[in-house]
Formats: structure tokens, sequence, C-alpha cells
């Protein structure tokens, strides 16, 4: 394919739900994957009255490298810094009030989320789509379900009647704004 070709298929298969990229450096990666050796020019086509296209393909070494990384990516996890957990760690700086209404937005849009994904799988799945090429949004489901939970979960600690951090949490917001007027 040529890179503006790759661009289309990853917008026309919704891929930047899973990868992200910028359709700007696209030819940049594919320059940079030419001087690996990863890919080299197969033909020059040109469409109609569009410029000339330079359409590319994986090497041995490019389809090796590919599998190494995926097999990598597959089997070893690494740490990712999603910004909610950055949130997270800092949360105490906000009153719990507030936290409270921010979360059940949070659990709100999490929910929109869940129904989203679960009517594309439905919708693929009655088109005869085989479960394997929706493992990603199987996977995505299954985040968002967790994720879900703990947000349930967070909101109870907090407003707890019995055992609730929110009165705690509170006054301590009260003597830090009483302490930074007087």
């Amino acid at each position: 394919m040529h890179p503006y070709e790759i661009g289309e298929l990853l917008v026309a298969r919704d891929h930047a739900r899973s990868i992200k990229y910028n359709r700007g450096s696209l030819y940049m990666v594919v320059n940079q994957l030419v001087k690996a050796g990863f890919i080299e020019p197969r033909a020059t086509i040109r469409d109609s009255e569009r410029p000339e296209r330079t359409v590319y393909a994986l090497t041995d070494a490019g389809r090796a490298e590919a599998i190494d990384w995926l097999r990598e990516l597959v089997g070893q996890p690494l740490r990712e810094y999603p910004q909610f957990v950055a949130a997270l760690s800092l949360i105490g700086a906000l009153h719990p009030d507030e936290v409270v209404v921010l979360l059940e937005q949070r659990r709100a849009a999490l929910e929109r989320q869940r129904t989203e994904i679960m009517e594309s799988i439905a919708a693929c799945s009655a088109q005869g789509l085989h479960p394997l090429f929706q493992v990603e949004e199987n996977y995505r489901l299954a985040l968002l379900e967790a994720e879900l939970g703990f947000v349930q979960r967070f909101i109870a600690d907090i407003t707890d009647p019995q055992t609730g951090w929110g009165p705690g949490w509170a006054t301590h917001h009260a003597r830090r704004d009483a302490a930074t007027k007087g």
C-alpha cells in the first residue's frame, strides 16, 4: 500500500480506537521503516489526476520484526500511565462533594461507552464477523467494566453513611481553607 491508502484504511477500520497515530507523521514513519529495511518500495502508481504514489511492501526482515514486536506486546505487560490514575493520585486536592459529582459524570460516560462497545460487538457478530476480529473491543469492554466497578466502589467509599471517607476528607479541606484565609 501507499501511505495515504494506509491512513485511509486505518480510518475506515476505526483503528484509531486502538492505535494512536498522526496522519501527518505517517510518511515520516514510512521513510524510517524503509531506512530500517522493514518495508521497501514495490511500485509507483498514478491514478487519474492524482500525483504518483509509491506502494510499499513488507520485507522478510520487517515481517520478522513485526512478529517479534507483537510477541513482546502480547507477552510482556508494560507499565502504562493512564491519565485517570494520575488524577487519582492527586484527588485529595478536591473536595469530596465535588469528587462525587465528577465520579458520577465519569460513571455515566463510561456507561455510554460500554453501551456503544456492546452495540458494536453485537452488530459485528450479527454480520458474521468472527470474534477474533473483535478481541480488542472485548478487551476494551473488560477494562470499562473494571473501571466502572472501581468508580462505583470509590463513590461508595466516599458517601457511605457508616464508614464513608467524605466527612473526614471534608474536615481536612475546611481546616486547609481556614489556614489559608487566616
